[in-house]
C-alpha cells in the first residue's frame, strides 16, 4: 500500500516548480491532491492530467492568495470535491527584490498577504476538516535564519514569520494530534530562480555541494513530513538548502 493511500492533500500554487513537483509526489505516494493557481490554467491541467495519470483524484482551483476569501473558498472546494482534508501544503509564493530603500509599501503588503496571511487562512480553515494525524506544511526559506546578501530584507522578513506562525500553529494543534512543519528551501531550479539566472554563480559558490537543488529535493521532504516519518515533527523546520547556511 502507498505510503498516504487515502489521503487528501492540498497543495498552493501547485501548477509549477516546486508546487507541481510536491503536488505530483504526493499522488505518487497515494495521494489524491487539490492545487490552486494564479494565472497559469494550462500548467495547472497538466499537472491534473499528471496526478491522474497515477490513479489518483485531481482538482486545480484558481485562487489569489492576496484574498482571504479566495483562500478559504479554494480549502473548502478542495475537501468537498475529494471528501475531506489531511494535509494542507502551503506553497505559494513570490520573490519581492530590491533594497530597503527600493521596496515600496505595496511590495510589503502584498508579500506578508501571501506569505504570511493566507497560510494563517488556509491553515485556519484547513484544520476545521483535519481530525488526528493532519498535516500543514509550509515551504519557508534558509533565508530566514541566514542573509548572505543584499535585497533580500523583505523576503526573509515574510519567511522568518513563516517560522513563527508555524511553531505557533503546533503548540495550538498538538493536543489535536495535528503537526505544523516547515520546509526551507535553498537555491532551487525554478522559474523564480532559474540555474542560469544573475545571481545563479554566487548561489551555486556559497552552497556546500556547490550546486542548485531540484524541485524534487523539495517535495522528497514534503512527502517525509506528509507521511509516517512526521508523526512526531512539528513545530521544527528542515532546511534543505545543500549546506548554503552551514
Amino acid at each position: 500500500m502507498s505510503t498516504l493511500e487515502g489521503k487528501v492533500a492540498l497543495v498552493t500554487g501547485g501548477s509549477r516548480g516546486i508546487g507541481a513537483a510536491i503536488a505530483t509526489r504526493l499522488a505518487a505516494d497515494g495521494a489524491n491532491v487539490a492545487l490552486t493557481y494564479t494565472r497559469a490554467s494550462d500548467q495547472a491541467a497538466e499537472v491534473v492530467a499528471r496526478i491522474e495519470g497515477l490513479g489518483r483524484k485531481a482538482i486545480a482551483i484558481q485562487a489569489d492568495n492576496t484574498d482571504p476569501a479566495a483562500v478559504t473558498a479554494a480549502v473548502e472546494r478542495a475537501a468537498a470535491a475529494l471528501g475531506g482534508l489531511d494535509i494542507l501544503v502551503n506553497n505559494a509564493g513570490i520573490f519581492p527584490f530590491g533594497t530597503i530603500d527600493e521596496i515600496t509599501v505595496e511590495d510589503i503588503d502584498r508579500t506578508l498577504a501571501i506569505h504570511v496571511r493566507a497560510v494563517f487562512v488556509a491553515a485556519k480553515a484547513a484544520v476545521a476538516h483535519m481530525s488526528e494525524g493532519g498535516r500543514i506544511i509550509t515551504i519557508g526559506s534558509n533565508l530566514a535564519e541566514r542573509m548572505p546578501w543584499p535585497g533580500m530584507s523583505l523576503y526573509a522578513a515574510s519567511k522568518s514569520a513563516v517560522l513563527g506562525l508555524t511553531r505557533g500553529l503546533a503548540r495550538d494543534l498538538g493536543p489535536r494530534g495535528i503537526t505544523a512543519a516547515v520546509v526551507q528551501p535553498g537555491p532551487t531550479a525554478t522559474d523564480m530562480n532559474p540555474v542560469d539566472g544573475g545571481h545563479a554563480d554566487e548561489q551555486r559558490a556559497a552552497s556546500a555541494l556547490g550546486r542548485y537543488a531540484d524541485a524534487g529535493d523539495m517535495a522528497a521532504a514534503v512527502a517525509y513530513l506528509a507521511g509516517e516519518g512526521g508523526r512526531f515533527v512539528t513545530g521544527s523546520a528542515i532546511t534543505v538548502d545543500g549546506g548554503l547556511n552551514a
